[in-house]
């Protein structure tokens, strides 16, 4: 396992991220671990962001624009 070591981090960000830790029955060490593997482990596709944003779920109907097929380029 690597190391990590954080310097200057804001006072503010520090008492965040230990209420955070304690909120969820972890210690800080471990709720920067959860946190940064969720970070680089679950890109959202711009699809479903979207939808968390603009979906049914708050209230927005979007109606799509219709289109018509189209044969596809021939490339010889």
């Amino acid at each position: 396992m690597a190391n990590l070591s954080v310097r200057k981090l804001d006072e503010e960000v520090f008492s965040k991220l230990r209420m955070r830790a304690a909120t969820h029955g972890v210690s800080m060490e471990e709720e920067v671990r959860q946190i940064l593997k969720q970070a680089v482990t679950n890109p959202i596709k711009l699809g479903d962001m979207a939808l968390q944003l603009f979906g049914e779920k708050q209230g927005i109907e979007l109606e799509l624009p219709e289109h018509t097929p189209h044969e596809p380029l021939e490339l010889s």
